[in-house]
């Protein structure tokens, strides 16, 4: 009976996979319904994801080389994982790509205008930090906005000690500098628990 439900398992998911892979009718016709409206597929694949996955590693059917994976969308890195009772759930941080690319905007800025007022840069840097918090500011992508204001941090120590010949700073001083200007914290804005409550009548 076990040999019976994994080779079917095996079959149906080939089928969904050959199915994908030959183009999904009801795709092809929500596409054709639009003009101009297609698939790219150059961005679009089969990946071993979600809680069947999970669940295939977990009862040993699939080795744990071959582990779920991750995926890119809107700027956040979705991957599976589990709440805290241990069911599956798919989690969402900051993916490297615009992490990356926000930090590099932000030390262009600051060596940009490394020559303010101290007062006024700090405003205006915080300005930016609390639009990339509101954007990335959902549940579970805490720690990965912590490394953001972290590299932040560094990235102000450098330029700072840039405004003169002479170094400005050392990390005693700089840190004594962001107790008088602080820098805008990471601050959770959407919390999807709550989120999912507002919208249940629609699910």
């Amino acid at each position: 009976m076990l040999r019976f439900t994994v080779k079917r398992n095996c079959e149906c998911a080939k089928q969904r996979a050959q199915c994908i892979a030959g183009g999904n009718p009801a795709m092809h016709r929500v596409t054709g319904t639009y003009k101009n409206l297609e698939i790219a597929e150059d961005k679009t694949k089969i990946i071993y994801f979600g809680k069947k996955a999970c669940f295939d590693i977990k009862i040993g059917r699939i080795q744990k080389k071959f582990q779920p994976k991750t995926f890119d969308f809107l700027g956040f890195t979705h991957y599976c994982s589990c709440r805290m009772n241990g069911s599956f759930r798919v989690k969402g941080k900051t993916s490297s790509k615009k992490f990356r690319a926000s930090l590099m905007k932000v030390k262009v800025w600051t060596r940009a205008n490394m020559h303010m007022p101290l007062d006024i840069l700090f405003k205006k840097l915080n300005r930016k930090l609390q639009g990339y918090y509101r954007y990335y500011g959902i549940t579970d992508n805490s720690s990965s906005m912590s490394k953001f204001k972290y590299q932040v941090q560094r990235i102000l120590f450098k330029i700072l000690n840039r405004r003169s010949q002479k170094r400005s700073f050392n990390w005693e001083e700089y840190n004594k500098l962001l107790k008088i200007f602080k820098l805008q914290s990471p601050k959770i804005y959407v919390n999807i628990f709550e989120l999912r409550k507002e919208i249940s009548y629609i699910m």
